[in-house]
């Protein structure tokens, strides 16, 4: 869908270009240049300005609902993803912080030394499915 209107954008938007230089301007008029008089030309004296004025409103109406069109559809998140099958990844396994040891062991009041046992290794966290 977005390469059509892409398509169908790029299209309108050459055509409005060749329209509106086809306009005549307000000094000379562009059908001058090309050896044509404004009586004999093929929408009559004036029915050509009118004609593309409104080719030109029309092509610039188009131009526009493709222009909104498309930042709605880029606006979209897509549907389909190269990650979309995959969990969410791990998280890095923390290293717990050593205990730091007093200099001196502390004497309790019938002056024993209380045993501190060794802190236990890490455990790797389970792997996610």
């Amino acid at each position: 869908m977005t390469i059509f209107l892409t398509i169908v954008h790029v299209i309108v938007s050459l055509f409005l270009i060749g329209v509106v230089l086809l306009q005549s301007g307000k000094g000379a008029e562009m059908g001058a240049s090309f050896g044509s008089s404004g009586s004999q030309s093929v929408f009559g004296a004036g029915g050509g300005t009118s004609f593309l004025s409104k080719l030109t409103t029309s092509a610039a109406i188009i131009f526009m609902l493709t222009s909104l069109t498309l930042a709605y559809v880029s606006g979209q998140p897509s549907s389909s993803s190269m990650m979309s099958g995959k969990g969410k990844a791990a998280p890095a396994a923390q290293v717990p912080t050593p205990a730091v040891a007093p200099a001196q062991p502390v004497k309790q009041k019938d002056g024993t030394v209380p045993v501190v046992p060794a802190p236990a290794p890490p455990v790797a966290p389970a792997p996610q499915k």
